[in-house]
């Protein structure tokens, strides 16, 4: 029987939902599928967010002879039998690869030649920053889509076309625990209908203890439990923190994805309080990186006690978001003119870098800003 999320999943861009900035009028994929231009491309975002779907959507365009693998349990023989298949080909020959963070090095070399000579036509599917996971070659040969949770508007026309109908309480409950991610809702909703006869808030909520949404490797609970862990970490709570750890690693997370948020967390809670955090959190990264599983698992611990117990301090954190908001709503005010550069005679003249002061107490943010603190010290 198939899947609910199968059974409405769109099959052209017309009944497709979100990411106007890729599709809607005068958009990449929308030109793209328009004017049938064949190229390979990654789209990098958060899950249950339309990237198998819009791939498919694109293949279709094309007329392609279209292949979905799994990096999660793909090799590089599933690889060769699709560059092998035989047949008269109608269209393209497109792969597209569903977590393709999750192919190392060698995997990933050993698709780059088939992409550069155009025998497969490469599509990606990524929850993690390309510039990390794919290697430079096969990143340079393709385009990065970056994709956003649905909105809440975009969930509701999702939700409508699951043909059940929610009061508004479920509704926006629903909404809310899925947090812009169409499939964990659309499964929700399936797995409520299979146990209950009406899908109410008390019977959402039952369901989500229930058995059927549990965090797996190809990561319906994925945030879910990242978020658990690193709240585990910020409460100073080791105990919940490995547990967490523990519960990720058994479901078949990748490590470095483990880690890669504990070097964020290094400087983002701990920060000033004990700034060697983060070359603790770099050298448990480059020991996932490096040694993998088991063995890095022992490393993941060490770093997850460590930082942990260590004091936290947002302090540079929260001070980075308030610069960050006054760029955002000021953009690019007048550098005062006593710390302009001054290479040429012409700039001297005109007062740049005129009484500059090494070590001044004068603030030296734009006039506008002069008064402003951000570092809460």
């Amino acid at each position: 029987m198939e899947p609910l999320a199968v059974k409405i999943r769109p099959k052209n861009l017309a009944e497709f939902v979100g990411q106007e900035h890729l599709v809607g009028e005068g958009k990449p994929i929308r030109i793209a599928i328009a004017q049938k231009h064949l190229f390979s491309f990654i789209f990098w975002g958060p899950p249950g967010v339309g990237k198998t779907t819009l791939a498919k959507i694109y293949a279709r365009a094309l007329n392609a002879d279209f292949h979905e693998l799994s990096a999660v349990s793909a090799g590089k023989d599933d690889i060769k039998k699709i560059v092998e298949s035989g047949g008269e080909l109608l269209g393209p020959r497109i792969l597209f690869l569903d977590e393709i963070h999750r192919f190392n090095k060698a995997q990933q070399d050993f698709l780059l030649p088939y992409v550069e000579s155009g025998k497969l036509t490469l599509i990606g599917a990524t929850t993690e920053n390309p510039s990390f996971e794919i290697i430079p070659a096969l990143l340079s040969r393709s385009r990065v889509f970056v994709m956003h949770s649905l909105s809440d508007e975009e969930m509701k026309k999702i939700i409508k076309r699951t043909g059940f109908k929610l009061k508004k309480d479920a509704l926006d409950w629903l909404i809310g625990m899925s947090g812009g991610d169409a499939r964990q809702a659309i499964a929700m909703i399936e797995n409520t209908a299979g146990l209950y006869k009406e899908i109410t808030l008390l019977n959402l909520k039952n369901t989500l203890q229930s058995k059927f949404l549990r965090y797996d490797k190809k990561g319906e609970e994925h945030y879910n439990t990242i978020s658990a862990f690193i709240k585990s970490m910020r409460a100073s709570q080791p105990d919940a923190a490995l547990y967490y750890m523990c519960r990720m690693l058994e479901a078949g997370e990748d490590p470095k994805f483990i880690a890669r948020r504990m070097v964020v967390f290094a400087s983002e809670d701990i920060g000033l309080a004990q700034p060697t955090a983060l070359v603790v959190a770099n050298a448990v990264f480059q020991a996932a990186d490096t040694i993998g599983m088991p063995e890095c698992a022992e490393n993941l611990a060490h770093g997850v006690v460590y930082l942990a117990q260590a004091k936290k301090d947002r302090s540079a954190y929260d001070a980075y978001l308030l610069a960050m908001a006054d760029v955002k709503e000021y953009g690019n005010l007048p550098i005062p003119i006593s710390i302009l550069n001054a290479p040429t005679k012409l700039m001297k003249d005109l007062g740049y870098g005129k009484d500059y002061e090494k070590y001044t107490t004068k603030s030296l943010l734009p006039e506008k800003l002069k008064n402003k603190k951000y570092l809460k010290k």
